[in-house]
């Protein structure tokens, strides 16, 4: 019985509610993807109303999570504040460098911290710790504490908790970083071109509906990151007209960029520069 996945993903989620539980209050950082929502779900369903849910809206979140994490709000009776946590106005955040996520989430932290006492929490799982994560350190600052990775929760459990819960599509939610994580390091960070971006990643999903897909905007152009199935179903003559269209969709906001395809790479542009 022990060995039971079935088991010890109900175990899992157990601890979960136990480790939530012994906060009087808390407030999740809420991005809408699987590990924030699985978690705002756990924090509404044992605090009730002692659970807030904060959501950060800005060019580099897409539209599409914002949408979900209002329409779960609403449909589960969530106490949720939607904000503008002004990464935007920070110049090091702008000029991306490596540590561009620390900025990030630094602002988001100072702004969820000055419109609560309560305990900051975040989706963080231990399959981020292997990652460079540098909000990781911004986290630490403001002492915003990670529940998964108290219980020792990695993504696949995190999945299998919202199964569990009855989350229904939101378990198979891909991974979808902010947009700003398609902007290699050094080039800097503008509303316009990643709305540039999240266009020609709705193009592209819309016409062969992969896996994944990461649209990078590097300084030598764009390149279409795709799943390596998906990658090599499209044959040539597809590829280059569907860079054609991705180009068009950047010519048309007056930036000129060649448009290549590459295999997907997580973290791909983040360069450390020596």
């Amino acid at each position: 019985m022990e060995n039971d996945p079935a088991l010890t993903k109900l175990c899992e989620l157990e601890a979960l509610l136990g480790s939530i539980g012994a906060m009087r209050g808390i407030g999740v950082a809420l991005s809408g993807g699987v590990d924030s929502l699985t978690l705002a779900a756990v924090a509404h369903a044992v605090l009730g109303s002692r659970a807030t849910m904060y959501h950060a809206q800005s060019p580099a979140v897409p539209q599409e999570a914002t949408a979900r994490v209002e329409a779960m709000a609403a449909a589960r009776g969530w106490r949720l504040d939607v904000f503008d946590a002004g990464e935007f106005a920070r110049a090091e955040y702008l000029a991306n460098p490596v540590d561009r996520c620390f900025h990030c989430k630094t602002s988001l932290y100072e702004t969820m911290r000055a419109r609560s006492a309560a305990q900051l929490v975040s989706g963080t799982n231990l399959d981020d710790l292997r990652e460079y994560r540098p909000g990781l350190r911004a986290a630490s600052e403001h002492a915003v504490r990670h529940p998964y990775v108290e219980i020792g929760a990695n993504k696949e459990r995190v999945r299998a908790m919202a199964r569990v819960l009855g989350l229904g599509g939101v378990a198979e939610l891909p991974a979808a970083p902010c947009l700003a994580s398609r902007i290699e390091t050094g080039i800097g960070i503008d509303a316009a071109m990643l709305s540039l971006v999240h266009a020609s990643e709705r193009l592209i999903d819309a016409a062969v509906a992969p896996r994944t897909v990461r649209c990078r905007v590097r300084a030598a152009g764009v390149v279409l990151e795709l799943d390596a199935a998906t990658l090599d179903g499209i044959e040539a003559e597809r590829r280059a007209g569907l860079a054609a269209e991705v180009s068009g969709i950047f010519a048309g906001a007056g930036f000129a960029q060649p448009v290549s395809f590459a295999p997907y790479r997580n973290g791909s542009a983040f360069v450390v520069r020596v």
